[in-house]
């Protein structure tokens, strides 16, 4: 028997939608994509940018794994990065929603980390993460947004300016140059591995 996925017109059907599976999705132009369950990599480095964070000294209440962003466009998508640095007006926002969705009539985050699928150019991966995530953060506002890219050992930092991203590449022992968090001290090796050096 095949099951049919529902088509959403709108964030908000979305949000009151519920299949009872435990099953990750990210919603793609109204409808629902099923995500891999994430990689032992991909937990490493979330966490270990969480931990970063937190000793550069930024409040717990900024930083999040697992939140969702929907997109501002004329398609219904929402997307779940690995890694995001709230900014204080999206946290305030977000106090007391039932949903861990950042929707669009909310104030953009400050940073969004994506680790980066394995793909070639031309594969759905590869043009999910780096053609389609780039142009949603963008038009969302998303002021940083990095690609960090283990198959690939680079770490790429995406600036926002006049609506559109100045990429910057980071590998080996190269220091992260974070125009949201300029104090931030870390190689890309120490990102890529999820290893910090004390």
């Amino acid at each position: 028997m095949t099951q049919v996925k529902p088509r959403f017109r709108t964030i908000e059907e979305y949000l009151d939608y519920d299949n009872g599976a435990d099953t990750r999705y990210e919603l793609v132009n109204g409808v629902l994509v099923e995500m891999p369950p994430e990689s032992r990599l991909n937990q490493r480095i979330a966490s270990f940018l969480f931990g970063a964070f937190v000793r550069l000294g930024i409040s717990t209440d900024l930083l999040v794994i697992g939140i969702q962003i929907a997109i501002t466009s004329r398609k219904v998508t929402a997307r779940q990065p690995d890694f995001v640095v709230l900014s204080q007006e999206c946290a305030i926002a977000l106090e007391g929603v039932p949903a861990a969705i950042i929707t669009a009539a909310m104030p953009s985050p400050s940073l969004v980390v994506e680790v980066i699928s394995p793909g070639e150019p031309g594969t759905e991966n590869y043009d999910r993460d780096y053609v389609e995530k780039p142009e949603e953060y963008a038009a969302r506002g998303i002021r940083e947004f990095w690609q960090v890219d283990p198959g690939r050992a680079v770490v790429t930092v995406l600036s926002l300016k006049d609506e559109a991203y100045r990429s910057r590449e980071f590998r080996g022992d190269e220091v992260i140059v974070s125009p949201m968090f300029p104090n931030l001290q870390l190689t890309a090796e120490q990102i890529l591995r999820a290893d910090l050096i004390i």
